[in-house]
């Protein structure tokens, strides 16, 4: 970790703004931007939240959904609990960890995934590996979404970006890529808002 990157994110006013309201991650304030300009997640919401570490995300659809609603964060990495949030450590690919995500709610109203790669340096391989990785959530939020349902994903653009989201146009009415206030100007990511899910409109 270098003293600049340190020196940034200390300068950084979302990662203040995320220390002073109890938010784990400063990633907090994407997810909230996209949901008040597209209201992915609404109260009552039964959300999945993939690759949910360190939580940020998870407290942030807690707080809309209120007690009606039901929020399940899933990672590899151990999460800290958080208060009214159901939290499974496993791989969310793994017929086990689905087991477990179905024996707390068969469908959802929501899947969210602010998943990142492990970042090589190399903007091709990060791409593609970010593609995979959106992909994979995809896979995952097909299996748990109920018709209606919405789809919200991170991935960074490059070559392989108006492929996927020519997929997700086969399976959702509304397909709109976005780039929050919150997201640093100098990142290649994009999140991909998808709403209303028709598993049955590519027939």
């Amino acid at each position: 970790m270098s003293r600049r990157w340190v020196l940034r994110k200390k300068k950084d006013p979302y990662y203040k703004l995320a220390k002073r309201k109890g938010y784990r991650a400063r990633s907090a304030f994407k997810l909230i931007q996209i949901n008040n300009k597209f209201g992915i997640i609404q109260p009552g919401f039964r959300v999945l939240d993939l690759g949910a570490a360190p939580g940020g995300w998870s407290q942030v659809v807690k707080e809309i959904i209120g007690e009606n609603g039901l929020v399940v964060a899933v990672d590899i990495q151990e999460i800290d609990p958080i208060k009214g949030v159901y939290i499974i450590q496993g791989d969310a690919r793994d017929e086990s960890t689905k087991r477990e995500i179905k024996a707390i709610s068969p469908y959802f109203d929501a899947v969210i995934s602010d998943m990142s790669p492990n970042l090589s340096g190399i903007y091709d391989i990060d791409h593609l590996r970010s593609i995979e990785l959106a992909e994979t959530a995809y896979s995952i939020a097909k299996e748990f979404l109920k018709p209606h349902g919405n789809f919200l994903v991170k991935v960074f653009q490059g070559e392989e970006f108006p492929k996927f989201l020519e997929k997700l146009r086969k399976d959702f009415h509304f397909v709109k890529p976005y780039s929050p206030p919150a997201s640093r100007k100098s990142s290649s990511e994009i999140y991909v808002i998808c709403k209303g899910y028709f598993p049955w409109k590519r027939r």
